[in-house]
Parts: C-alpha cells; sequence; structure tokens
C-alpha cells in the first residue's frame, strides 16, 4: 500500500438507495492529485481478487475532495470472503491505493441479506480502524458501545444485538447475556436491562428494518462468580436471543462479543478483589487475534505476579524493532571474525525438528568425520525434540546462537533462513530443500494466499534468501530444472538424491519395522496407513500458523477397518491443528510432532495423501498410495497449480471420498497389490538417483573426501 502524508481517505456515510450500498468517501486533495481516475476498489483479502466501482467527484472540503460510489452487491455476494475497501486508479504503469479508514461508528448496523441462499452481507470496521465487509451466513450482529471495569469488579456493559431475520421482528423476543468459560466447563445467563434504541433505527433503518428493541445495558458481577472456580479461568460473553412464535421458539447465539474498537490502543485493566479466603485478580482484555472482550479470573499471588511482569517486559523489549536492528548489527560485525572452519551449524523446519536432510548429512558426518564440531539452531519452545539426545544444540536468537551462526564455516538447512540475518562473506550455506516440487513454487506462483505478505513481497524475499545459497541439493534432474528457475539459483546444483531417503534403502527390512512398531506402541497385529497431507495456503489462523480441517472420516475408516488396520495421522510442520483422537483410541494416532517422518514411511503398509510430496519419498518403498483429493479443482486452478498432469501421472488412483479410499484399501485386500502402469515412468523420473548414497555425494561435494 502506498500511503502519501499524514491525511488518510476516510469514510464519511454508508446508505442505501436502488439496492445498492452507497459510498461516500473524504480523500486528502494531495492523494487524489496523483491519480488520473478514481475508483472504489474491493479487493478480496485471501485470493487479492478486485472489484472496482467508479467514484465521482461531489465538493471539496478544506483539505479533502468528497467522492461518492455505489457497490452493487450482486456482484460480491459469494463465498466467505473479506472485502477490503480502497480508493485507487486503475490506469496502467500505476500502482496507487489507499485503505479507507472508519469513522468507528456501528457500521455492522448497515447490513443486508441474500435470501437465496441466505447470506449476510456486513460492514465493519477492523481493528486497525479500516473499512471493511465481510459475507458470511446469517449471524448475530452485535456491537459494544460502551464498557466500564470498577475496583469492585463489576463490568459495565452497553450495545446492541440484531438477528438480519425480519420475520422474527414480529415475534416476542427474549434477550439473554450468556457468560462462558473458555473449556466450557462453566456457564450462566443474566437478563440485561433492555434499551429503546430508535436512534439506530433512524440512522440505519434501511429497507423497513427497525432496530428500536435492539439496545441493551447491564452490570456484571465478578465476584459472584469466585466459587465456581478452583482453577485460573477465562470468560467470553454472548448475547442470545429467543424468539416465540406460535407453537415454536427459536435461540440464536452470538459469537462472543468483542472489545469496541476505538482510536486509542486498549490498555487491559487488572483490579485485586479480596474474598474471605484469598486475594482474586480479575483482567479484562481483550484476545490477541480475534479482539474478543476476555474476563481472566484466578488467585492473586504477588512473587508470580512480579515475575510475570518482568517477564513480559523482557519479551517486550526483545520485540521491538530497534531491538532487532541492534542484533543484525552485532551479527555483521561478528561475521568478520576468521571462520571456524570445523563448525557446522544445522537446521530443520525452522528450528522445530531433528529431522529430513539435515538430519542424514548430520548423521553420515557424525560417524566418517568426527573432527567437525556440530551444532543444532532450535526453536525454543521445540526444545524437548533435542533434550536427551548426544546432541549440540543452541536456542534461536540466543547470544550464543548469535556467535556461533555468524563465525560458523558451514550452514546446513532444509528450509528459509531469517531474512533480516546476513550471510558473512565465507560462510558456506548448504540449502538441502525438503521435498520434489508438485505444487509452484517462489517466482513460479502466479498468486500467494499466505497470511502476512502479498505476491510481490513473498517472491521477491524467497529470491533475495536464495541469493546466499552456495550449494542446493536436489533429488532428480526434474526438480533441478525447476529449483533453477523457480529459484532463480545460479550457483552449485548437487543432483544426488536426497539423502533423508537413505535410510529407507538401507533399513527396509521387517526387524527395523518390528522394532519401530514396539517403540511407537502400533499394535504388530495391525496394519498401518500413514495419512499425511499438504498445508492450504488460505486456511491459516495467522503468519506461520495454518489451519486444517481433518476431512477423512475415521468414524467410517474405523468401521470398515478397524479390525486389521491402524491410521497414523503426520500433518505438515505448518498446520497448528491438534486433533482430539481420543473417540479413536487403539485405532488412530496422531504423530504429527514426530521427529522425523522417515520412519514412519517404514512401517507404514499403504500412504494416503494429496499434493504432498511425500509420495516422491515413499515411492522408494514400492508400497500402495492413494491420492485422497477433494479440493484438488481448488488446489490446481486456485491456490498453486501443478508442474505436470498429476491427475493422469499419479503413482496411484485419485478419490474425492472416504467411501472411495476404503473401497480402494478393500481392493488391495482382495486383488493384491500390483504397481499401477503409471508407477514405472514415475520410479525412472524421480526416484532414480535414490541408492543410499546420496548423503556421500552431498557430504563430498560441500566438505570435501
Amino acid at each position: 500500500m502506498n500511503v502519501q502524508g499524514s491525511l488518510k481517505c476516510t469514510l464519511k456515510q454508508l446508505g442505501y438507495a436502488d439496492d445498492q450500498l452507497v459510498v461516500q468517501i473524504l480523500v486528502p486533495v494531495e492523494k487524489m492529485a496523483t491519480m488520473q481516475e478514481c475508483y472504489l476498489l474491493l479487493i478480496e483479502r485471501q485470493t487479492d481478487q478486485v472489484k472496482s466501482f467508479p467514484l465521482r467527484k461531489i465538493s471539496e472540503q478544506d483539505q479533502f475532495v468528497l467522492v461518492v460510489g455505489s457497490i452493487r452487491k450482486e456482484e460480491i455476494f459469494t463465498g466467505d470472503l473479506y472485502w477490503d475497501l480502497y480508493v485507487g486508479t486503475l490506469a496502467e504503469g500505476q500502482q496507487e491505493k489507499f485503505r479507507v479508514h472508519s469513522d468507528y461508528s456501528e457500521l455492522e448496523a448497515l447490513f443486508s441479506v441474500d435470501s437465496e441462499p441466505e447470506r449476510v452481507f456486513i460492514p465493519y470496521t477492523t481493528n486497525k480502524g479500516n473499512v471493511s465487509i465481510k459475507l458470511t451466513d446469517l449471524e448475530m450482529i452485535t456491537h459494544v458501545d460502551y464498557t466500564e471495569f470498577s475496583e469492585q469488579g463489576i463490568l459495565s456493559l452497553s450495545g446492541f444485538a440484531i438477528y438480519p431475520d425480519k420475520d422474527r421482528l414480529v415475534e416476542k423476543l427474549e434477550k439473554k447475556i450468556v457468560i462462558k468459560s473458555n473449556d466450557d466447563e462453566f456457564e450462566t445467563n443474566l437478563v440485561p436491562e433492555s434499551v429503546e434504541r430508535k436512534d439506530l433505527t433512524e440512522k440505519y433503518g434501511h429497507d423497513g428494518w427497525n432496530f428500536d428493541h435492539a439496545g441493551f445495558n447491564i452490570d456484571i458481577y465478578l465476584k459472584k462468580f469466585f466459587g465456581h472456580f478452583h482453577t485460573n479461568q477465562s470468560l467470553k460473553i454472548y448475547v442470545e436471543y429467543t424468539y416465540y412464535g406460535e407453537n415454536r421458539s427459536q435461540v440464536f447465539l452470538s459469537n462472543p462479543l468483542k472489545y469496541p474498537v476505538s482510536e486509542k490502543k486498549y490498555a487491559a485493566q487488572l483490579n485485586i478483589i479480596k474474598t474471605d479466603h484469598a486475594k482474586k485478580k480479575i483482567r479484562l482484555s481483550r484476545s490477541k487475534k480475534a479482539k474478543y472482550l476476555t474476563i481472566s479470573i484466578g488467585d492473586y499471588q504477588l512473587k508470580q505476579e512480579i515475575k510475570s511482569k518482568i517477564r513480559r517486559k523482557i519479551i517486550q523489549i526483545r520485540r521491538h524493532p530497534l531491538t532487532k536492528k541492534m542484533y543484525q548489527t552485532a551479527f555483521k560485525w561478528i561475521g568478520y571474525l576468521p571462520r571456524k572452519k570445523n563448525v557446522i551449524v544445522f537446521e530443520s523446519f525452522l528450528g522445530k525438528q531433528y529431522s529430513d536432510n539435515p538430519r542424514a548429512l548430520y548423521e553420515y558426518l557424525q560417524g566418517k568425520y568426527p573432527h567437525y564440531k556440530m551444532y543444532w539452531s532450535v526453536n525454543k519452545k521445540f526444545v524437548h525434540n533435542f533434550e536427551g539426545r548426544d546432541l549440540q544444540y543452541i536456542r534461536r536468537f540466543s547470544v550464543k546462537w548469535l556467535f556461533t551462526l555468524a563465525q560458523a564455516k558451514y550452514w546446513v538447512t532444509n528450509s528459509r533462513m531469517p531474512l533480516w540475518i546476513p550471510k558473512p562473506r565465507n560462510t558456506v550455506y548448504l540449502q538441502t530443500w525438503h521435498g520434489t516440487p508438485l505444487k509452484r513454487l517462489a517466482s513460479d506462483m502466479d498468486e500467494v494466499h499466505m497470511p502476512g505478505t502479498s505476491t510481490q513481497k513473498y517472491k521477491a524475499n524467497f529470491i533475495k534468501e536464495a541469493s546466499n545459497w552456495d550449494y542446493l541439493v536436489s533429488p532428480n534432474e526434474y526438480s533441478s530444472e525447476i529449483f533453477r528457475r523457480a529459484f532463480q539459483f545460479d550457483k552449485v546444483m548437487i543432483e544426488s538424491g536426497y539423502p533423508r531417503n537413505d535410510f529407507l534403502l538401507n533399513s527396509n527390512n521387517k526387524e527395523t519395522m518390528i522394532d519401530l512398531k514396539k517403540r511407537f506402541g502400533i499394535p504388530l497385529d495391525r496394519k498401518v496407513l500413514l495419512y499425511a497431507p499438504t498445508w492450504r495456503d488460505d486456511q491459516f489462523y495467522g503468519k506461520g500458523k495454518y489451519k486444517f480441517d481433518l476431512d477423512l472420516d475415521l468414524s467410517l475408516l474405523r468401521n470398515e477397518l478397524g479390525e486389521e488396520y491402524v491410521v497414523i495421522l503426520r500433518m505438515h510442520y505448518l498446520v497448528a491443528e491438534n486433533f482430539d483422537l481420543s473417540p479413536y483410541e487403539g485405532f488412530a494416532f496422531d504423530f504429527s510432532n514426530h521427529e522425523d517422518i522417515r520412519e514412519l514411511y517404514l512401517i507404514a503398509d499403504l500412504l494416503i495423501t494429496d499434493y504432498s510430496s511425500v509420495f516422491f519419498d515413499y515411492g522408494n518403498l514400492r508400497r500402495p498410495m492413494i491420492f485422497y483429493v477433494y479440493d484438488i479443482e481448488s488446489y490446481r486452478d486456485k491456490l498453486r497449480g501443478f508442474y505436470f498432469d498429476f491427475e493422469q501421472n499419479a503413482p496411484g488412483p485419485l478419490v474425492k471420498t472416504t467411501e472411495e479410499v476404503i473401497a480402494e484399501i478393500k481392493k488391495v485386500e482382495t486383488e493384491g497389490f500390483t504397481l499401477p502402469p503409471s508407477f514405472e515412468p514415475f520410479y525412472q523420473k524421480f526416484c532414480y538417483l535414490e541408492s543410499g548414497q546420496s548423503s556421500k555425494k552431498v557430504v563430498e561435494t560441500v566438505f570435501g573426501k
């Protein structure tokens, strides 16, 4: 986004006319002067899809130009989408666009409902004070106008709540405030005072909507809840409507109430309340991501409070931009010191695992070249994956890590290093990467749907990082061609096969598989299904944390196959889900945090995957593979795109339902397994270099014989 000057494009007014949303915006004169033609741009947050609507000048007001435009709702009434509003230009060669700022009024009341299918179109103010529109299923629309938190622990709330269905407005309405704990162990209902809100109807009552009934006030005496909790609890607040009609009633529950957006940054409030037996602390805050109004109630201990305060202060200092700049400068100066020629720093998947190609190279060097001093770079949240081993590890971004990484002669990683770290001139950077590409990579991607970046920024950062690599490991000629183009890599390509697959070639025997099953607690009398899907770029909680909906029906799998099989889940390292498999105890096992998938390959009798590169590695075992690709059209055409005709050349059947997965597994059982005709061409193209000697080839190339 290009923002010039201190003045912002600000929403003046929203309203409806002829079923169109009319938008009036104050545009600073200095911004208006940079655009040949002015448009209202709606940019879909996840897909970067753009809708444009002409803006026309109405008048000039001080330093602003008042412009007006209309949004035709039918053009954006599709799917679960979030549209961000900009003022910008479509002129060729111009990149000007400016976010539309909100005046923080109750924009949600300007919703509109589409009856086929029932969808609701809701303008709202984002947490950063900008205007957006979301399209979703019918939901309660709530707004908190005012909060006050007294020293006695009384939370006073006022606001409004609307369920966007006109049919409900003519019936008897019962209003409740619902308070729930995050663990669902505590819930209570309170009756608020109903407040007439004719002001809402006058201001927002379009298309016959009447909001007179929508207001509420309530005082919540939090001290009354203390006796219900034996441990610390976090509470959230909801609004519940019950509509009573003829011979029926319907209940609607809102999402948790959000703290009202304001121009001032909200500071959490903490009160200490004395009880008969101890002191309790009540903390009123808003959740970090969704900004829900959160009430935390717990025991008050002075020592613990002091420690927590110090810890929060340290974290605040660490995250300050100046600290990062100082760290970067220190790293640069330490990098001028002589290289420690026998020091190697390894890192796998951003310091989360002892695994993959870096592990294979480490183990080979450890056995053949013991004179090297080798360290593992470890994310502090994943130290447990390295403890209890004969490994030397350093916590990422610690002072020791800073000195060790800056002076080490060799870096070995399978993912990207932080972009802000400058590579010292005489450091040798070995990038092993972590898979044969099926999905498009880096420069080859048409669009990037990941959080916290844009397509252009993602590609530029990737290419900048790849320019630091001195060596890049490739599993085959096909990958080498893609890597050079997608990463714009012009240094030494080591076409050797993947070091991590040496284990598959050298340990593929019955004794090893039995030992692994015993170690993992897998029944020896059951066959193993390994489900290892990849992540989806557009399904995420935040930057670096992706969500995954488990579309594979475990209940159906267990009912049909549970007597002969167990299933192991192995999610991608970027996926943040923790699946509750307690209903499937003894049948389904979550090995997502297992350090190295190569051991799971060995014990798996059959692989179920989608577009993950795991099938290129598993192909070395020549065992059955099923491709569960329920969303292939979206993944292929929208998110990534494929490098080859996956649907024609996949080394196993493609299916879209759990029933089809089960049918293919039963076919293997009844007919026996034979490699499909597509397998041998697949093997000769992707697996031909795997001989159990890849680690040796890489080490001799980079470190010398």
